[in-house]
């Protein structure tokens, strides 16, 4: 999927929301070109469609030769806690398996307990002491080695 496809639209759009409501202004969704998260430059998007609405969704993009860098993680509010992002990050850790790709880091910020939630459950490991008080950390890394795709 490309990202100017309009079944991601949704899924950008609320994030923009998002992050401006939890973090004011800024240049998250700017901040990587599209063309990053092709697999033509080792990337991927991927979103899901129930009944014709985009409902979650989310990406990667190459971190480095053996890392993919997932991004854009997102579930549409009304269909929160259906276990979707455990979906969406299952199925980019597959694609990026496929792609050759060994390991998968991400960051998340600190006002988005959600987020990391999802991570720890999906058994990614905290590159951040999970202690301190998340405003002081700063953005909050994560790893997880995957196996090579048969």
């Amino acid at each position: 999927m490309a990202v100017r496809d309009p079944e991601v639209r949704p899924l950008l759009e609320d994030l923009h929301h998002e992050y401006t409501s939890r973090y004011g202004p800024n240049e998250e969704m700017s901040r990587y070109p599209d063309e990053r998260f092709t697999p033509e430059h080792g990337g991927a998007f991927l979103v899901l469609v129930e009944h014709g609405r985009t409902v979650a969704g989310g990406a990667f993009f190459r971190h480095d030769e053996e890392t993919a860098e997932l991004k854009r993680i997102w579930t549409h509010p009304d269909h929160r806690r259906r276990g979707l992002g455990v979906v969406v990050v299952r199925e980019l850790e597959r694609e990026a398996a496929r792609q050759g790709y060994r390991r998968i880091y991400l960051t998340t910020g600190p006002r988005q307990p959600e987020a990391a939630g999802l991570y720890l459950s999906t058994g990614y490991t905290p590159l951040y002491d999970l202690g301190a008080d998340p405003e002081t950390v700063g953005p909050h890394p994560f790893e997880k080695i995957i196996p090579r795709s048969r």
